[in-house]
């Protein structure tokens, strides 16, 4: 600390670093997307609910929810490659690119398909088939909700390894709330079937052609889908050693 009230690297007395909503520049902090992308909300506090006593100390917390924008050309490495060897095999296929895939975006490092709905079979199966491209293997999917992302609510994140060419893409598909409907991949990649039931389980994404669409960890009388974000945060106490813990929505706020 220095006499002007200021630590030794420059930063203001209790001041933890930059804040990336504030500072756009600040390209030390690990989730910086600077000024692209898309801002679909503002999350308040560190867990998402709303109602009830805050006991965490994080209800106070403010920060913008951004998504990545759409990456330009040359995307880099193997990107391009695989990138253009998808775009060919659609248009083989008398299917428009554009039409299928809505945006493609590189982020840490990372390149992710964002593939319309209605495609979804078709550029799954090109991945898998294609000779260069050879997606064989898809290790599952799993669901988002972003309750301010307006039409779009709900989101399908598929990850898809190659093992000839030891490559790792990602596929994303969205759906809005009142119409919750993604086409089924099983077909293409069985080993989605327990993955599609326990998405469809938890946000209630219903994948249209799965063999058995049932739930898989909730009961099947249960209402509603507990890993959304507006799902109510409530329950039941529980007794631990000899104590009553009040259900989440009940307990005492101490700020």
């Amino acid at each position: 600390m220095t006499a002007n009230g200021n630590s030794a690297n420059g930063t203001p007395a209790g001041d933890h670093g930059p804040n990336p909503d504030q500072d756009v520049n600040a390209h030390n902090l690990p989730g910086h997307r600077g000024d692209s992308g898309e801002v679909i909300g503002v999350r308040r506090g560190m867990f998402g609910p709303r109602q009830g006593g805050d006991t965490s100390g994080y209800g106070g917390l403010v920060r913008t929810v951004r998504l990545p924008g759409a990456s330009a050309r040359p995307y880099g490495g193997w990107f391009d490659e695989v990138a253009d060897e998808l775009e060919g095999a659609l248009e083989e296929q008398d299917l428009l690119p554009e039409n299928a895939i809505e945006k493609t975006v590189v982020d840490r490092g990372e390149i992710t398909f964002h593939i319309a709905r209605e495609h979804l079979l078709r550029v799954a199966r090109t991945l898998r088939d294609d000779p260069a491209l050879r997606f064989e293997y898809c290790t599952g999917v799993s669901g988002v909700h972003f309750p301010e992302d307006k039409g779009r609510e709900l989101h399908a994140v598929y990850h898809l390894r190659s093992l000839t060419h030891n490559r790792i893409i990602r596929l994303e598909v969205t759906a809005p709330d009142a119409d919750p409907h993604v086409p089924s991949i099983v077909e293409v990649y069985p080993t989605n079937d327990w993955h599609e039931r326990e998405t469809y389980d938890f946000f209630g994404l219903v994948f249209d052609g799965h063999p058995a669409l049932t739930r898989i960890m909730m009961p099947d009388d249960w209402q509603g889908f507990p890993q959304r974000k507006d799902y109510p945060l409530g329950g039941i106490p529980v007794e631990y050693k000899g104590a009553q813990i009040p259900a989440p929505d009940q307990r005492r706020s101490y700020s």
